[in-house]
C-alpha cells in the first residue's frame, strides 16, 4: 500500500511539474511575443519618421507655391487618389463580403494618402518630379481631414464596422506623421545643404516604403507564421487588384483632363501606390492586438503586388521607348 501511495504520490508530482514546465514556457512565449510586437511598433513609428522628415527635405516651398497658384495637376492627382481608391476598396469590400475587420484593413489601405514610393516609380516613367512630390505632400496633408471622413463615409455602407473604426487613433497618427514632414520641409528652408544630406541618409535607410515589407518578415517570424493563415484568397485578391486599378485609372482620369504624357505617367504612379508604411503603423497602433490580429499584414502583401505591377509597367515603358520610331 505504502509503495502504490509512493507511486501515485510521483505519478501526481510529475504531472504538477509538468503542468508548471508548460506554465513557465507559456508565459515565456507570451512575454516574447509580447516585447517583439513592442518592439515592431516602435520600428514602424520610427521609419515613418524618418521617411517623412526625407519627404519634407526633398519639398521646396517655392515649388509648393507655383504648383498651388495652378493647382490642375495637384487638384487632379488629390481628387483621383481620394476618389479612386477608397472607392475601390469598398467596392472589394463588397464584391468578396469581407469581415468587418479584413473591410476595415482594406478600407484603411484604400484612404491612405500617396507614398513615397511613387516619386521613384514616376522617376523611372521619366515623369514630372515636382509635381509628383507636391502631390504625395499635399495628398498626405489633406490627408489629416479627408481620410478619417472617408473612413467614417464607407464604414456606413458596411455593416458593424462604423462602431469599430478608432477616429482618435488614427487622427493622432496622422498628426504624428505630418510633424516629421513639416520638419523636414522647415530643414530644407532654413538649411538646404543639410537636407541634402538627410534625404540621401534617409532613402538608404528607409528605402521608400520597403521597410514595411522587413517589418513584415520580423512581424510574421514573431507570429510563427500566422499571415498565411489568416489572409484569406479575397484578401490576396483584393491586394493585387487595386494597385493595378489604381494606375489604369489614374492614368486615364489625367489624360481626359488633357495632362500631358509626363503628368499623366505622375499622376497614375501616384494613385496607383499608397503609404503603405501609414497603413501599417495605423493599423498595428491605433488598433489592439486582439482585435486587429495579423490582419496588419494585409499591407505588407499590397506593397509586393504595388512594386511588381508597377515594375511591369515600367519595362513595358522602357520597351516603347526602345523600340518606338525616333
Amino acid at each position: 500500500m505504502h509503495q502504490t501511495r509512493g507511486q501515485i504520490g510521483n505519478q501526481n508530482f510529475s504531472l504538477t511539474g509538468s503542468l508548471w514546465d508548460v506554465n513557465i514556457t507559456t508565459s515565456k512565449d507570451s512575454a516574447f511575443n509580447e516585447n517583439a510586437d513592442k518592439a515592431i511598433r516602435w520600428a514602424l513609428i520610427v521609419i515613418i519618421f524618418i521617411t517623412m522628415v526625407s519627404l519634407g527635405c526633398t519639398m521646396e516651398i517655392s515649388k509648393i507655391k507655383n504648383y498651388l497658384i495652378k493647382p490642375k495637376g495637384v487638384a487632379i492627382a488629390v481628387g483621383a487618389q481620394y476618389g479612386i481608391m477608397p472607392l475601390t476598396a469598398f467596392c472589394f469590400a463588397k464584391l468578396f463580403q469581407l469581415s468587418p475587420m479584413e473591410s476595415l484593413s482594406v478600407l484603411i489601405c484604400g484612404c491612405c494618402p500617396g507614398g513615397n514610393l511613387s516619386n521613384i516609380f514616376a522617376l523611372a516613367l521619366e515623369g514630372d518630379m515636382n509635381l509628383s512630390i507636391v502631390m504625395t505632400a499635399c495628398s498626405t496633408a489633406l490627408g489629416l481631414g479627408i481620410m478619417p471622413f472617408l473612413l467614417y463615409l464607407y464604414s456606413q455602407g458596411i455593416s458593424n464596422l462604423a462602431e469599430s473604426v478608432p477616429f482618435t487613433s488614427i487622427t493622432i497618427a496622422l498628426i504624428m506623421i505630418l510633424v516629421p514632414c513639416g520638419i523636414g520641409i522647415l530643414i530644407n528652408y532654413r538649411v538646404p545643404q543639410y537636407s541634402k544630406i538627410i534625404t540621401q541618409v534617409c532613402w538608404v535607410g528607409a528605402a521608400a516604403d520597403l521597410n514595411a515589407v522587413v517589418i513584415g518578415v520580423l512581424a510574421g517570424i514573431s507570429d510563427g507564421g500566422k499571415m498565411f493563415k489568416v489572409l484569406s484568397h479575397q484578401l490576396i485578391a483584393t491586394a493585387a487588384l487595386m494597385p493595378l486599378i489604381g494606375f489604369i485609372c489614374g492614368y486615364i482620369l489625367s489624360t481626359l483632363f488633357s495632362m500631358n504624357a509626363p503628368c499623366r505617367r505622375t499622376v497614375s504612379m501616384e494613385v496607383g501606390c499608397q503609404n503603405i508604411q501609414l497603413c501599417t503603423t495605423i493599423l498595428k497602433v491605433a488598433f489592439p492586438a486582439e482585435l486587429i490580429g495579423q490582419l496588419y499584414f494585409f499591407p505588407i502583401i499590397y506593397i509586393e503586388f504595388q512594386i511588381v505591377e508597377a515594375l511591369i509597367l515600367i519595362v513595358l515603358f522602357r520597351c516603347h521607348q526602345r523600340l518606338r520610331p525616333s
